[in-house]
């Protein structure tokens, strides 16, 4: 199979453009997503090669992106979403959760939305207010929603094909911080051969504790990982990758080996994402637990400015510290 490199950017910029291809019915729509590209180029050239019908400028409001779509994939399109940035998402909030969530529900499964709702998330990037937000919480916690987020070029290049050929509505959240990160991409493997979209995955195997991770923090745990084995201490990271529906298969496993586990987050820790996985860890695991299940998130408080963001963000002190506590039960 023919491998390239690619950031995770352009990954995504070429699953677009495999979807667009192999299906007539999957149009991309949002705020310069056509003649510009996007503000972080994700659908560069996608207009110019298929035309303003199928990737569509729209006006610059996120409700009317969003109930349009909802039109669309009740008339049997697969429209694609892009949310510019990810505190432009709040305007279409209501839509999202009153129509996008429910309509299967509502006409007791005869009507199915097959929609994707892209939105770049997390910080890192010295935005300005409503520039940097991690609303993943808010989504997961939503009944008739699915939520995945991709942490690396394969990932990105294979869930958003994915994503688009599933039937449910998927928010599909991209770390905007981790968009020129490069890595191998296999551009010619066939769909059904990529690996799960709603499934978890070891990104980094070990044996002294473990580390569960998602999105823009996965590399965060990674390079935690390896400043650990300097020091004789083998991390296990495990990139979560399905937010809604949760799979913790792997890391059950993972920490019924290590007896120690760390979840990482950059939404703020109050009723995060993290306090229902260290629940869930706590439950399946706990007769393994050497120590608390520990967490590493954002503060609780708003995206701070950018001048005082790494002070915010959780960085690889913050979770070394964090697995140091686990040892110290």
């Amino acid at each position: 199979m023919a491998t390239e490199t690619l950031t995770l950017g352009k990954a995504l910029n070429a699953g677009l453009r495999k979807a667009l291809e192999n299906d007539p019915k999957v149009v991309i729509m949002g705020e310069d997503v056509g003649k510009l590209g996007g503000v972080f180029r994700i659908t560069d050239g996608l207009q110019k090669d298929f035309g303003d019908q199928r990737v569509i400028d729209t006006p610059l409001a996120e409700s009317g992106i969003i109930g349009t779509a909802v039109g669309l994939a009740i008339r049997g399109f697969r429209p694609v979403c892009e949310i510019q940035f990810d505190g432009f998402v709040y305007p279409a909030y209501d839509q999202i959760v009153s129509q996008v969530a429910k309509m299967h529900y509502r006409s007791q499964g005869k009507v199915r939305i097959p929609m994707v709702i892209r939105i770049p998330y997390g910080g890192g990037i010295g935005a300005v207010e409503h520039h940097s937000e991690s609303p993943e919480a808010y989504f997961s916690h939503t009944a008739g929603l699915k939520v995945v987020t991709c942490a690396n070029p394969q990932d990105g290049y294979s869930m958003i094909q994915q994503a688009i050929a599933s039937d449910d509505p998927i928010v599909f959240l991209e770390p905007k911080r981790r968009y020129w990160e490069k890595g191998p991409v296999e551009l010619d493997a066939p769909l059904g051969e990529a690996y799960p979209l709603h499934a978890a995955r070891v990104a980094r195997p070990g044996t002294d504790a473990t580390v569960l991770a998602y999105g823009p923090m996965v590399r965060t745990a990674l390079d935690a990982a390896t400043a650990a084995a300097e020091d004789g201490r083998e991390l296990e990271v495990v990139d979560l990758r399905t937010l809604s529906p949760l799979d913790l298969t792997a890391a059950y496993e993972s920490v019924k080996r290590t007896g120690r586990c760390v979840v990482v987050h950059e939404a703020p820790g109050n009723l995060g994402l993290g306090s229902e996985i260290a629940a869930r860890i706590t439950e399946e695991c706990f007769y393994s637990l050497e120590s608390p299940v520990l967490r590493v998130t954002g503060f609780d408080t708003p995206y701070p400015a950018a001048r005082v963001e790494e002070e915010y963000l959780p960085d690889l002190d913050r979770v070394l510290d964090a697995v140091d506590r686990t040892f110290g039960w």
